[in-house]
C-alpha cells in the first residue's frame, strides 16, 4: 500500500511524434515525458510509430483493432495528456489528428472525452509562424474535447538548432517550455485528484 503521505502518482500519457526517426516532435516528447517522470508521475508513450498502426478514424464504424482498443483504454486510464505534434501546413499533422478523433470513444463515459484532465500542447515545426497557428489548433481541439490545456504550450522552431546529434535538448529555452508544459500537467492531475477526494 501507498504511503499516505506520498505524493500522488498520476498518469500522463504522451501523443505524438513523426513516422520519421528520430524526428524534433518525438525527441520533445520523450523529453517532456521524462521531466514528468521526474516529477513523480507515472508515463506511457504513443509515439509516430505507435499512431501510424491506427486505422484511419471513420464515423459510425464501431469496429476497432488491437491498437485503437489500447490507445483508448490508455487515454481513459489517464490523469493527464502530453501531445505533440508537428506543424504541417500551418495545421496539427494527420497523425495526430487522426489518434485525437478516436477519443471520440470516450464521449458516453462518466469522465467524458478529456473531461477533467490537463493536457499539455507541444508543436515542432520550421518557423514561428506555423508554431502559433499549430498550437492554437492544437489548444482548440483540446477544448473541443473538454480537456484543460496548460497554461504554457511549447513552440519549438527546428529552423534553429534546438537537439544535439544524441537527441538530448541544447536550447535552454526551448528545454524550460517542455519542462514547464509536463510540470504543470503533473501539478494539474495532483490537484484534481486532491480536489475530487475531498469532494467525497
Amino acid at each position: 500500500m501507498a504511503d499516505s503521505k506520498s505524493p500522488y502518482r498520476p498518469f500522463v500519457v504522451g501523443i505524438g511524434g513523426t513516422t520519421r526517426t528520430p524526428s524534433s516532435t518525438d525527441r520533445a516528447l520523450r523529453i517532456a515525458l521524462k521531466v514528468a517522470e521526474d516529477a513523480g508521475a507515472r508515463t506511457f508513450l504513443f509515439d509516430g510509430a505507435r499512431l501510424a498502426c491506427l486505422p484511419h478514424f471513420t464515423p459510425g464504424n464501431h469496429e476497432r483493432s488491437e491498437e485503437q482498443r489500447q490507445f483508448v483504454e490508455m487515454v481513459r486510464e489517464a490523469d493527464g495528456l502530453i501531445v505533440a505534434s508537428p506543424g504541417y501546413h500551418g495545421g496539427v499533422s494527420g497523425l495526430v489528428k487522426n489518434a485525437l478523433d478516436l477519443l471520440e470513444d470516450l464521449r458516453e463515459d462518466p469522465r467524458s472525452y478529456l473531461d477533467g484532465r490537463a493536457v499539455g500542447c507541444i508543436v515542432t515545426a520550421a518557423g514561428w509562424q506555423t508554431c502559433g497557428s499549430t498550437l492554437a489548433a492544437l489548444r482548440s481541439i483540446v477544448h473541443a474535447l473538454r480537456g484543460w490545456p496548460t497554461p504554457l504550450g511549447a513552440t519549438l522552431n527546428t529552423t534553429e538548432t534546438i537537439f544535439d546529434p544524441s537527441g538530448a535538448c541544447i536550447d535552454p529555452k526551448a528545454l524550460a517550455q517542455l519542462a514547464t508544459v509536463a510540470q504543470q500537467v503533473v501539478e494539474f492531475a495532483r490537484m484534481y485528484r486532491h480536489g475530487s477526494t475531498r469532494a467525497l
